[in-house]
């Protein structure tokens, strides 16, 4: 990787894995955006800059007959002096005004530091550029960091007020970028609950094309992700550009397509509802996006999101390690448990290779169902006599590790928490507050708040020898309000409660590093980098059903890695759905990810106990390709009948394949998968068909699977090099 700067040209290029950036300061001192794609050479690129009409268009200040700043490129685009494009800042002056023209100061190139109170990307060598309104002082910094593992480049930016009065920032995004022409279309992710990270896909046009999250959480109802495409651009070839903001409040992203036919992006916190004072001397970090580039399809960009991920973000000690392989007794018990069950539990798996028994949500407070107890981390000794340590202690005694569930952002109202601090939860006073999975919201833009979870949740853990913790979300903000803040001050609720959760996840997390934590938020809701940054996995739905999970997991894909997603084998007819899926299909499409069982063990025949058996020792083989290797995707769930995915290793010398077939018919048509990702002149062995060839050969010829005769039904072979 390299940040080379011309002084001559004044150009600033980025060369990092596969990609290069470059950009540089005009005869205005305006960052003007040259080029962002494929590696090419050191070469004065302002050639390529063009114009499209300027007819009624503004100078930029005191400058005649010069083009406005609407028609240059941008790398931060700010409102009031000639640009219409969405501006990537928003201030308001101490005087009322809300013109701001930040232009070239100087520069440095540092090794990466860490953002104040929020995750971020580690390594790699950055360029900040450093931008300042010569009239009033307000100051921009851009950081710009490239990689040589990966193929992404990370941003933000940082807003000062070196002025003497107090400013008021109003929009506050992370960056701009600026592309060519208009020849895009925006691929995103859409859900809800139990129906997380679907896949959508729309030309973008003239005007602005957003997705956005206002529940001060990134949202199940998309994701903070989107890709802009060619419209030839397949799962394998073209130009792909993947935008993920590492951040888990209210957030925006944007495609505008400007009337010269070029596109800008833009986006960061959201805002809507959002409003900083910044004192004199103060400065505002916005999150970091990460923007990945291929020219291999989608499927390239996702796997240079996932190298990045795996490299730089998630936590080192765990992403590449071998997971809890648990059981877990929520869809075995609900709240309905007690020692001697939840012993029969964990005696049932021993000795099938599940290592973890997870203890979920009903353990303490009055807990008997979901509308009490909440915030009264206080084992429930009348449910559990003995407590949990009678449970811990005979789990331990199998061999085996314990998890336990909280969920530490929230209060019921019939709690004894809230009874004390009813001001504690979120809401506006005189006004009734918004119920929803009959809870309320602790506010975490308060220390003391902070420092209860902190204290309780910790204690729970640290005295009862905990080595699993699930750290759940059930709902979203309704009431950005809290009793801490000045009235003026409202509106920076959103951003302050992120800044609350990272608080407490650092001290949590972060304060135990020796337990493994996972996250979950009404199944995937809260999926985002940021979250990772803590949770080296995460519960990808609270859908189980493997044939909605061939689309959960195909979607959440296109941008996470695999190692994070949390995939359990649970009953049939399944709790969600009512499908009844095969129990080995259950296990294949499980295996793609962190694998686990949520069932009731006790009710195993010896058959199942046998299949368990034998899918855990097969899951250990591959568990280090599904961690660390190269994803492939070949059939997508959205476009057919089929779920195929191979996996591989980073020297291809082993591959997983996974095929599934949603329904049998009579007389099937032949479907023949060619395989991806290997070594094309390696010979390699495909070990359940006795078959040798050329990696070339199982690429382009293929090979037709052997489905067994049933409805959804999968079926796994494995490659090796000889």
């Amino acid at each position: 990787m390299a940040i080379i700067y011309n002084d001559k040209t004044k150009t600033f290029m980025l060369q990092g894995k596969d990609l290069c950036y470059a950009f540089w300061i005009n005869d205005l001192g305006y960052p003007e955006h040259l080029y962002f794609g494929s590696p090419v050479g050191a070469d004065d690129l302002r050639f390529t800059r063009a114009f499209g009409a300027t007819s009624t268009a503004a100078t930029p200040p005191g400058i005649d007959n010069v083009p406005s700043y609407n028609a240059y490129p941008s790398e931060l685009s700010f409102f009031g002096t000639g640009d219409y494009r969405e501006p990537a800042v928003q201030i308001v002056n101490p005087a009322g005004d809300r013109l701001c023209e930040l232009l070239f100061d100087s520069y440095d190139i540092v090794k990466k530091p860490k953002i104040s109170g929020m995750p971020s990307m580690d390594g790699g060598d950055t360029l900040v550029i450093h931008l300042k309104d010569k009239i009033n002082g307000f100051a921009a910094d851009l950081y710009y960091t490239v990689y040589d593992d990966c193929s992404v480049i990370a941003r933000r930016a940082v807003y000062k007020n070196l002025t003497s009065g107090d400013i008021r920032l109003e929009r506050a995004y992370s960056f701009s970028l600026a592309l060519p022409d208009r020849n895009y279309e925006m691929l995103s992710l859409y859900g809800v609950w139990a129906k997380e990270r679907h896949i959508d896909r729309i030309p973008v046009h003239h005007g602005v094309v957003s997705i956005d999250s206002k529940r001060t959480s990134s949202s199940a109802t998309l994701n903070p992700f989107i890709a802009m495409l060619r419209p030839d651009t397949t799962e394998t070839h073209g130009e792909a550009i993947g935008i993920n903001l590492v951040y888990s409040s209210s957030y925006v992203l944007k495609a505008e397509v400007n009337p010269d036919g070029t596109t800008q992006l833009t986006g960061g916190i959201n805002d809507f509802d959002f409003n900083w004072r910044l004192a004199p001397g103060e400065e505002f970090e916005t999150p970091e996006v990460v923007i990945a580039w291929s020219s291999d399809g989608i499927g390239g960009m996702s796997r240079a999101f996932h190298d990045a991920y795996r490299e730089h973000l998630i936590n080192k000690k765990y992403v590449k390690a071998s997971r809890p392989l648990l059981i877990n007794n929520w869809e075995a018990t609900y709240f309905n448990f007690d020692v001697p069950k939840l012993c029969a539990i964990a005696d049932a798996v021993n000795g099938l290779g599940i290592d973890t028994l997870v203890l979920d949500d009903g353990w303490f407070g009055k807990r008997d169902n979901d509308s009490s107890g909440l915030g009264d981390w206080v084992v429930n000794d009348k449910k559990l006599v003995g407590g949990i340590k009678a449970v811990i202690d005979h789990v331990h005694s199998l061999g085996m590790k314990f998890g336990l569930w909280f969920e530490p952002e929230m209060v019921s109202e019939d709690s004894d928490l809230f009874r004390a601090h009813p001001e504690w939860a979120i809401g506006v006073p005189n006004r009734k507050r918004c119920y929803s999975r009959h809870q309320f919201m602790l506010d975490l833009t308060r220390k003391d708040v902070r420092d209860y979870i902190v204290k309780a949740v910790s204690d729970i853990i640290e005295q009862n020898n905990v080595d699993y913790v699930k750290w759940d979300y059930n709902r979203n903000v309704t009431e950005s309000w809290s009793y801490c803040l000045e009235p003026e001050r409202q509106m920076e609720f959103a951003h302050r409660y992120a800044l609350g959760l990272y608080d407490i996840c650092e001290r949590i997390v972060n304060g135990h590093p020796d337990i493994f934590f996972e996250g979950c938020s009404a199944g995937g809701a809260r999926f985002d980098p940021a979250i990772m940054h803590y949770f080296p996995q995460i519960w990808t739905s609270d859908d189980s059903d493997a044939e909605e999970r061939t689309k959960i997991q195909y979607g959440t894909s296109i941008v996470y890695p695999l190692s994070v997603m949390s995939c359990h084998v649970s009953v049939c007819p399944n709790h969600q759905t009512g499908h009844t899926t095969p129990f080995d299909t259950r296990a294949i499409i499980a295996h793609l990810g962190a694998t686990g069982y949520e069932l009731d063990t006790t009710k195993f025949t010896d058959e199942e106990k046998a299949a368990v058996k034998l899918q855990t020792e097969e899951y250990h083989k591959i568990e280090d390709i599904v961690l660390e290797g190269d994803l492939y995707r070949i059939d997508s769930p959205f476009d057919s009948e089929f779920f195929t995915e191979a996996v591989v290793t980073k020297d291809k010398s082993r591959a997983e394949l996974i095929c599934y077939r949603r329904f049998a018919s009579v007389n099937n048509e032949i479907k023949r998968v060619k395989m991806a990702g290997l070594d094309p002149d390696a010979e390699y062995m495909l070990e359940e068909k006795g078959l040798r060839a050329k990696g070339s050969t199982f690429m382009n010829v293929g090979f037709a699977p052997s489905y067994p005769h049933s409805d959804f039904a999968a079926v796994k072979y494995h490659f090796t090099k000889v």
